[in-house]
């Protein structure tokens, strides 16, 4: 018998693992991103791709052997929620390749870890644009990157880079409903 997990946010006992074989499905090219947060660590990182590794499930945190793995690009629009959506296609093809029975290659290379979002991670520093345009995208469209503009607390969902100036597109103040920036200033009258 073979489990399939994705997105599970807890190891599995070892006790579970030993009953059958168990693989899970991660949004990431392991070992690289390993952990909690893959998509949003490598967005935030700037990384020019990411992919999908199918792994045997192991006592220590998505370090088991790889069955299949796929890159894809990071397009420059793309948000989180564009990443998981290439994610989720790519993921059913290489289960369909790899069930019903996989063989496995060990991980190479030295890992990297995907820590989980912390509420200090939502924090922009607008003195560093590029690196601000990377958190927006990592935490968008569910999480939310914040910054002060005008005196006010936003969450910041989609931005720009315009001559190495980040320009929001979409805020949502305190309290309020996402709107187009040019709204929000509007509302500043």
């Amino acid at each position: 018998d073979t489990v399939v997990v994705c997105a599970y946010g807890l190891l599995i006992p070892e006790g579970l693992l030993e009953r059958g074989l168990w693989l899970n499905v991660h949004p990431s090219l392991l070992p690289r991103w390993r952990g909690a947060a893959p998509v949003e660590r490598a967005l935030m990182a700037g990384d020019g791709e990411t992919g999908v590794t199918i792994h045997e499930t192991v006592k220590e945190l998505d370090a088991g052997p790889i069955a299949a793995q796929r890159a894809f690009r990071i397009r420059p629009q793309d948000d989180a929620g564009a990443v998981f959506a290439r994610s989720a296609e790519l993921a059913v093809e290489l289960l369909d390749d790899v069930l019903p029975v996989p063989t496995f290659r060990p991980q190479e290379g030295e890992p990297t870890y995907a820590a989980k979002i912390e509420a200090a991670d939502r924090e922009l520093d607008l003195t560093k644009p590029e690196g601000s345009l990377n958190r927006i995208r990592a935490l968008s469209p569910h999480i939310g990157a914040r910054a002060e503009l005008h005196g006010r607390r936003v969450t910041i969902w989609r931005a720009r880079l315009e001559d190495g100036e980040l320009l929001p597109e979409v805020v949502q103040p305190e309290g309020r409903s996402r709107m187009s920036y040019d709204e929000f200033l509007r509302g500043l009258r």
